[in-house]
C-alpha cells in the first residue's frame, strides 16, 4: 500500500507538472495571438488612414477640377440656347428657313428658261439641259460633306455667313456667265454654298429645342428644301419670259438679314467662347470648358469630315433612308425637269403659264406639311407623358409617304397620256408633293432627335445622297417618258416607291432594334 501511494502520488505531481506547463503554454499562445491581433488592427487602422487621405486628396482634386470647368450659370442662363425667349428662337428659325428655302428655289427657278439658254449658247443637247438645272443639285450633294463638319468645330454662325455671302457672288456669275461652260461650273459652286442650311439647319434646330418642340420647327424648315423647288418655276416662268433667263433674283436681302437677326446656337462654341473670356479675366489658364473633349482642332475636323461617310456607309438605318430620300428627292426633280415638256408640249402651254403648273405640288407639299404639324408633336408628347419616348415615335407619317407618291404618279402619268384636262394631272402632282413632305418631314426629324449631338453630321449624311439622287434621275427622265410614254413611265417610277413601303414599317417597328444592335462609332 505505501508503495501503491508513493507510486499514486508521483502520477499525480506529473499529471500537474503537464497540465500547469500546457496552461502556460496556452496562456504566452494567447498573449501572442493577443499582440500579433493589435499590431495587425494598427496596421490596417494605418492602412483605412492612408485610404481616407487618398481619398481627401481626390476629392479635393476633383473640387479643383471642377472649379476650372466652364458650365451654364445655372438652369435658366440665358446664355444658353435652350433658354432663349421664343421671340429670339423663332427670328432664327425664320431667317434660316426663308435661306433654306431660297437656295432650293434657284434650283428650279431657272427650269423654264432652260430652252432661251440652250437657244443663246446655241446647243441641242437635251443631256446638257437637263444636266445644267441638275449641276446646282449636285453642289447641294457635295457641300454639306464640309460644311456639317466645319460648323461643329467653329460655331454654325460663321458658316451660315460666309456661305451666304459666297452664294450671292456665285448667283450673280451665273447671271453674267458668257458660256454653257462658266455657267455650269458657277451653278455647282452657287450648290455647294446654297448647302449650308441643308447641312446644319437641323443642328440649329436641335440647338435651339428640346425633342417635345421641334416638330413645328422642322415643319418650317423642310419646307424650304420641298416647297423651294416647286416655287421656284412659277416665279422663274414669268420671269424668263418677261427678263430672260439671267433675271433671276438675288439672295442679298436675305444675307443681310442672316448678319443683323441670327445668333450662335452651338453650345460647343459658346461655351468655348466664355471660356476664352474667364480666361483673359481671371488669368486662369487651367478653365476649360465642359464640353471640350481635349482634341486638337484639327483632328476634331478630320473626324467630323469623316463622320457623315461613316454614318451613311455604317448605319443600316442611314443607308435606308439615304437611298430612299435620294429616290423620292430624284422624283421630285424628274418632275421639276420633265413639266415643261408634258404642258408646253402636250397641253401647249406658254413659257410663263408652264410654271403655273408645279402649283400642284406646291399644293400638296402645304397639305403634308400640315399633317406632319397637327400630328407628330402632339404623338411625342403623349408617348413621353408614358415613359416611352423614342426618335422612331417621329416615323409614324412616314408609313402613309410610298402609297401616296406611288398613286400620285399613276395618277399624273395616265392621265397626261390620255390628254385629260390640265387639272387632271396637276392634282396627281398635289398627290405627289403631299407624299414628298410626309417622307421627308419624319426622315428629318427622326435623324434629329436620333443623333442629336451630330444632328448636321446626320442631315449632311442623307442630304449627299439625296442630292445625288436629285441630280442624276433627272437627266434619264426624257429617256424614260420617250420610250414608255407618260403612263407607263411614270407608273415605274409609282412602283419603286411602293418598294420602299415595307421598309419604312421595320423601321418604324424595329429601328430602335437596329440602332442598339448596329451603333456608329463617332
Amino acid at each position: 500500500m505505501p508503495a501503491l501511494s508513493l507510486t499514486r502520488s508521483l502520477e499525480i505531481a506529473v499529471s500537474r507538472s503537464g497540465r500547469d506547463e500546457r496552461i502556460d503554454a496556452q496562456k504566452e499562445k494567447r498573449s501572442f495571438e493577443d499582440s500579433d491581433s493589435n499590431s495587425t488592427q494598427d496596421l490596417e487602422a494605418g492602412d483605412v488612414n492612408l485610404d481616407r487621405k487618398e481619398s481627401l486628396v481626390r476629392e479635393r482634386s476633383r473640387e479643383v477640377e471642377d472649379s476650372n470647368l466652364v458650365w451654364w450659370d445655372g438652369d435658366d442662363d440665358p446664355a444658353n440656347p435652350m433658354n432663349w425667349s421664343a421671340t429670339k428662337k423663332w427670328t432664327n428659325i425664320c431667317v434660316m428657313s426663308m435661306i433654306t428655302f431660297l437656295t432650293p428655289l434657284a434650283s428650279s427657278m431657272f427650269a423654264p428658261g432652260v430652252s432661251q439658254v440652250m437657244d443663246e449658247f446655241n446647243n441641242t443637247n437635251e443631256l446638257l439641259a437637263a444636266l445644267v438645272v441638275s449641276i446646282y443639285v449636285l453642289g447641294l450633294a457635295f457641300g454639306p460633306l464640309v460644311l456639317a463638319p466645319l460648323s461643329e468645330v467653329y460655331g454654325r454662325l460663321i458658316i451660315y455667313s460666309i456661305c451666304n455671302i459666297l452664294y450671292v457672288i456665285f448667283t450673280v456669275a451665273c447671271a453674267v456667265s458668257t458660256n454653257m461652260d462658266m455657267l455650269i461650273v458657277f451653278r455647282f459652286l452657287a450648290g455647294c454654298m446654297g448647302s449650308a442650311p441643308l447641312a446644319i439647319g437641323g443642328g440649329t434646330i436641335a440647338d435651339l429645342f428640346p425633342v417635345h418642340q421641334r416638330g413645328l420647327a422642322l415643319s418650317f424648315y423642310t419646307l424650304g428644301p420641298i416647297c423651294g423647288p416647286v416655287v421656284g418655276p412659277v416665279a422663274g416662268g414669268f420671269l424668263s419670259q418677261a427678263k430672260g433667263w439671267r433675271s433671276n433674283p438675288q439672295s442679298g436681302a436675305i444675307t443681310i438679314a442672316q448678319s443683323l437677326f441670327m445668333r450662335e446656337t452651338y453650345a460647343v462654341t459658346i461655351l468655348a467662347r466664355k471660356t476664352i473670356r474667364l480666361q483673359k479675366a481671371t488669368g486662369n489658364k487651367n478653365l476649360r470648358s465642359k464640353l471640350d473633349t481635349g482634341i486638337p482642332p484639327r483632328d476634331i475636323l478630320i473626324h467630323a469630315i469623316v463622320r457623315p461617310t461613316k454614318m451613311t456607309l455604317l448605319s443600316p438605318i442611314n443607308i435606308l433612308l439615304s437611298a430612299a430620300s435620294a429616290f423620292i428627292y430624284g422624283i421630285l426633280y424628274l418632275l421639276l425637269t420633265t413639266f415643261p415638256l408634258v404642258f408646253e408640249q402636250t397641253y401647249g402651254f406658254s413659257v410663263s403659264i408652264s410654271g403655273l403648273s408645279y402649283i400642284g405640288l406646291g399644293i400638296g407639299n402645304i397639305a403634308g406639311t400640315l399633317i406632319f404639324t397637327c400630328t407628330s408633336d402632339r404623338y411625342i408628347r403623349r408617348q413621353a407623358s408614358r415613359g416611352k419616348l423614342k426618335p422612331e415615335d417621329r416615323l409614324p407619317v412616314l408609313l402613309i409617304s410610298s402609297p401616296v407618291i406611288a398613286a400620285g404618279l399613276f395618277w399624273y402619268g395616265w392621265s397626261a397620256q390620255a390628254h385629260t384636262h390640265w387639272i387632271v394631272p396637276i392634282i396627281g402632282s398635289a398627290l405627289v408633293g403631299a407624299g414628298n413632305m410626309c417622307f421627308f418631314m419624319p426622315v428629318m426629324g427622326y435623324l434629329v432627335d436620333a443623333f442629336t449631338e451630330y444632328a448636321a453630321s446626320a442631315l449632311a449624311a442623307n442630304t449627299v445622297l439625296r442630292s445625288i439622287g436629285g441630280a442624276l434621275l433627272p437627266l434619264a427622265g426624257r429617256s424614260v417618258y420617250a420610250r414608255l410614254q407618260f403612263g407607263w413611265g411614270n407608273s415605274l417610277l409609282g412602283f419603286l416607291a411602293l418598294g420602299f413601303f415595307p421598309a419604312t414599317v421595320g423601321l418604324y417597328r424595329f429601328g430602335e432594334r437596329i440602332r442598339v444592335r448596329y451603333p456608329v462609332k463617332l
